[in-house]
């Protein structure tokens, strides 16, 4: 199956046109009339992942967060991104990203499922009434340290970082995977009670609490890991003749 009909697949599903403004989706290297015959899956187009496509003769790779993301100026060897794109240009292997188009589209809905989340609405809107995360009901009261046992369990994180008393009764959340600094203020003009994401830093979680919200930080990759087999079970169902394979989940640091 040629690549760009695989990213014409790709987008009926996930458009191009819910992608924020900012940010860089879509085939951002290789040959739209390259044929695909196995496909890799990844968050991250690291070092690992893009060595990982070549071994395993993926011809084509896609990543939740693009490879590209400022702007790129040269592709010399002399630098991270360089070598990276010409490991790939070289192996003839595509190189595809689908972001924020994802997380309007996919990631929002899928995160607050498996939190079993009801009635949701929107968190952010970014267009047609869709946009990136939700908020909704958890099935019961809840403590926030049951509630964050609940977080570990359906993402399959290790650990989580607590913003407030762990005793704290929560019904109301909000989840944003990835990084969730940005939306805080929708988040408390809802009203919530607990907020799931990732990367928040010391100042923005103590300011929460102090506003009463608390906070389950399950790191960036934490809960966005979910993208690879859910799009693996999207394509394998619009897709044939083409083999898939998700690289193993690998959490990027160790809590000692």
């Amino acid at each position: 199956m040629k690549c760009g009909d695989i990213c014409t697949l790709i987008e009926l599903e996930y458009g191009l046109e819910y992608a924020c403004d900012w940010d860089n989706v879509g085939l951002l290297a290789g040959r739209r009339d390259k044929e695909v015959k196995k496909i890799l899956l990844a968050l991250d187009a690291t070092d690992e992942v893009v060595q990982r496509a070549v071994s395993r003769e993926a011809d084509m790779l896609i990543t939740h967060h693009p490879m590209i993301f400022s702007p790129v100026r040269r592709v010399t060897d002399e630098d991270m991104i360089g070598r990276r794109l010409l490991t790939l240009l070289q192996k003839d292997i595509c190189c595809y990203a689908m972001h924020t188009n994802y997380d309007v589209r996919g990631m929002a809905d899928l995160a607050a499922g498996l939190l079993n989340l009801q009635e949701c609405t929107v968190l952010e809107e970014i267009r047609d009434g869709e946009g990136i995360g939700r908020v909704g009901i958890l099935p019961a009261y809840m403590t926030l340290e049951e509630c964050a046992q609940l977080v570990k369990e359906v993402y399959r994180i290790p650990n989580v970082k607590l913003f407030g008393d762990p005793g704290t009764k929560v019904r109301t959340a909000a989840v944003c995977p990835g990084a969730g600094k940005s939306t805080i203020k929708e988040v408390l003009r809802f009203g919530c009670d607990v907020y799931i994401t990732g990367d928040i830093d010391h100042h923005t979680g103590i300011d929460a609490v102090d506003q009463g919200l608390c906070i389950i930080d399950g790191g960036h990759y934490g809960i966005e890991h979910i993208f690879m087999e859910d799009v693996r079970a999207y394509l394998e169902k619009v897709l044939t003749g083409v083999r898939m394979e998700c690289v193993p989940v690998q959490h990027p640091f160790t809590v000692i």
